[in-house]
């Protein structure tokens, strides 16, 4: 079983990549392979909008996401990572989301591209992601951006690992729970995955 936490964090190790690798210690823990990715050290360029992938099926661009893209479509748990900040996504997740545009063309359009039911059951997804503020809609602007992309590449969205107040708790090492609960939910969906 294999499993990839992309980090979309501009910050090194901070409240949403700790997040995020205490989630990839739990699914570690049941003996999947686990990779992290941080996406603020990959060179790589944003979509352009040109739309060729519309009539090739193909990325114009060449970069640093490219084999990412195709390690992703032969993981079984895809976790995306990223701190709220002006009520969504951080543009480094933006952009890496943006270039899956591909696989949408694939999909709606060229119509190549086909995940069934089954396939979809055994690839997870999951959105992880901190926020200072204790509001209850904090992450609310962040869900359709993630749907989108787990959509597009044949993941069901299984679960948010989120953890707003964290101005409050002076980062997510406060949290009386969250790294725990986490590295619990890791844990958890290889086992789900295994009984499927």
């Amino acid at each position: 079983m294999k499993a990839i936490g992309i980090s979309g964090s501009p910050r090194r190790h901070g409240n949403t990549e700790t997040l995020l690798d205490a989630f990839l210690e739990g699914v570690a823990s049941e003996e999947a392979d686990v990779s992290k990715v941080v996406l603020r050290e990959l060179e790589f360029s944003s979509c352009k909008g040109c739309n060729a992938c519309h009539k090739t099926g193909v990325c114009v661009l060449k970069d640093e996401l490219t084999p990412l893209f195709d390690e992703i479509l032969d993981a079984d748990i895809l976790a995306l990572a990223s701190p709220i900040y002006s009520m969504g996504v951080t543009a480094e997740l933006k952009a890496f989301i943006d270039r899956g545009q591909v696989y949408w063309a694939r999909k709606f359009i060229l119509k190549d591209l086909y995940f069934d039911y089954h396939h979809i059951k055994r690839h997870k997804g999951f959105f992880i992601s901190t926020a200072g503020q204790n509001w209850d809609h904090v992450f609310d602007g962040a869900y359709p951006v993630i749907t989108a992309f787990f959509n597009d590449t044949g993941f069901e969205y299984q679960d948010n690992i989120i953890a707003n107040n964290m101005d409050e708790y002076k980062g997510i090492k406060g949290h009386p729970t969250a790294l725990e609960d986490a590295k619990e939910r890791g844990r958890k969906v290889v086992g789900e995955l295994e009984r499927i």
